[in-house]
């Protein structure tokens, strides 16, 4: 008799009657997941023994029903060989399994290893999260009037104590990020103004200021008062930086000293080889390496204890004030240009490769790393004024994440949150702007900016 059609899977059975008596009832019964059910093996599965032709009948002498069954199991054999071939061949995946329906996902391909060195190693195996909504508006807004208006300089810096230093022309004022408060620290006399301010991360409460009459200070801010004096520049100060005990000043007169503030006799040497203003300074985390910047587009690599640099780094085409050390790779810095450069090069200075340039179609005036994600915030003057997160990928890639506007003036300082979550951004348009973007290593940066009125920024309007 001819062979039955296959029944469909899961086809319903029974009489109209007793289905319709079936439905009045509460039914309670496991429905597998369909979403790894693969119809077409199935129904291969229950169709195979089907497509197999029917058994020849067999004749009345032993030698014919031989060599019949010969030929037939020699067809079996072919048959069987063409169905296990087609199996391997079309149904890879599915050939091992005896059942019909594989209620399994099936397993998740790792990713191939990075190709890009030991820069991205820890990348490629640390896991993927996911994607955080980036506010694009400021947590607060605290008007700064009579801010200096000048790329060189570096006005504004974040304690680890979450205290805010402002340097407003010729008066520095301390906002506590916690509590809300203002205070007033210290006016300039005469004509001297604040050209640069730099809290260290060594002694609490310790805060040091470079003046325009070439004059270094140290300030106990808890107790307002200044602690002493570092002279040995003969024009203005620029830019500082802290490592320990140690305090490095670049000054518009080409040169780099370094200050022990635990020592009376405070000098400790004295770098040259910038030809025009230092304007950039910043110590590597660790506190082996010192970079240094200058309007005349150099980027120079110091070692701690050398007098002489030890890279001389010429990419930029215009004044290299923006700086940042990468937390997670010491040996990884960033580097931004001016107006006529509008580049942040990423290096590596242990070999001294530029390892990648971003043209950011602006001034680059200020760079800061989160210490809790690998990414970078940028943040430029002419001609847009704004704000870029930037995601880095390692071996210095990076791809633009958000740019945050605002500012109508050029963002000419930033500085972080002790806790590593919020951007501080001054302008020109005497504006300071708290960009909560970062996030945290358990929070995203929306959920932190519905806790502001209890952890971080609080309620303001004015710094003066």
């Amino acid at each position: 008799p001819p062979a039955s059609p296959a029944r469909p899977i899961f086809a319903r059975q029974g009489t109209p009657s007793s289905e319709s008596a079936r439905k009045k009832e509460t039914l309670d019964r496991f429905i597998p997941p369909r979403t790894s059910f693969d119809a077409e093996y199935s129904n291969f599965l229950v169709n195979e023994e089907d497509t197999k032709p029917p058994n020849a009948q067999t004749s009345s002498t032993p030698s014919s029903s031989n060599h019949q069954s010969n030929t037939q199991t020699a067809e079996d054999d072919a048959d069987d060989e063409y169905n296990h071939t087609l199996k391997r061949t079309l149904l890879q995946e599915n050939t091992k399994s005896p059942g019909v329906l594989p209620f399994k996902s099936p397993p998740r391909r790792r990713a191939p290893p990075s190709p890009f060195g030991a820069l991205n190693s820890q990348e490629s195996s640390s896991p993927i999260r996911n994607t955080r909504k980036i506010p694009t508006a400021p947590d607060r807004i605290l008007d700064i009037p009579d801010i200096v208006d000048d790329y060189y300089l570096n006005l504004l810096d974040w304690s680890r104590h979450n205290v805010v230093a402002i340097a407003l022309s010729k008066t520095l004022y301390l906002w506590n990020a916690t509590t809300g408060a203002t205070t007033r620290l210290f006016e300039t006399e005469s004509q001297d103004f604040i050209t640069s301010l730099r809290w260290s991360q060594e002694q609490r409460d310790t805060l040091a200021v470079g003046l325009d009459s070439a004059g270094v200070q140290l300030w106990d801010t808890a107790r307002q008062t200044k602690i002493r004096d570092f002279p040995g520049h003969s024009s203005r100060v620029s830019s500082l930086s802290w490592t320990g005990g140690l305090l490095s000043s670049g000054s518009r007169d080409t040169t780099i000293r370094h200050h022990d503030a635990r020592a009376p006799n405070e000098h400790v040497a004295t770098l040259r080889s910038h030809t025009q203003e230092v304007c950039g300074l910043q110590w590597s985390p660790n506190g082996l390496h010192l970079a240094s910047g200058g309007n005349d587009n150099m980027l120079y690599i110091w070692d701690a204890r050398q007098q002489e640099p030890r890279l001389s780094l010429h990419a930029h085409k215009a004044a290299v004030k923006a700086l940042a050390w990468c937390p997670h790779h010491p040996s990884l810095l960033a580097s931004g240009g001016g107006t006529a450069d509008r580049r942040i090069c990423f290096w590596n200075v242990t070999t001294g490769s530029l390892l990648s340039d971003v043209d950011t179609k602006s001034q680059v005036c200020a760079l800061q790393w989160s210490v809790h994600d690998r990414q970078l915030v940028s943040s430029h003057g002419f001609t847009h004024n704004q704000l870029i997160l930037w995601k880095h990928h390692g071996g210095g890639r990076v791809s633009k994440v958000a740019e945050l506007t605002g500012h109508t003036a050029r963002v000419l300082h930033m500085a972080q949150s002790p806790d590593g979550t919020t951007i501080v951004s001054a302008s020109g348009d005497e504006t300071l702007r708290f960009w909560r973007i970062l996030g945290s290593p358990n929070k995203s940066p929306a959920r932190l900016k519905q806790e502001s009125s209890l952890h971080g920024v609080a309620a303001a309007s004015q710094i003066r």
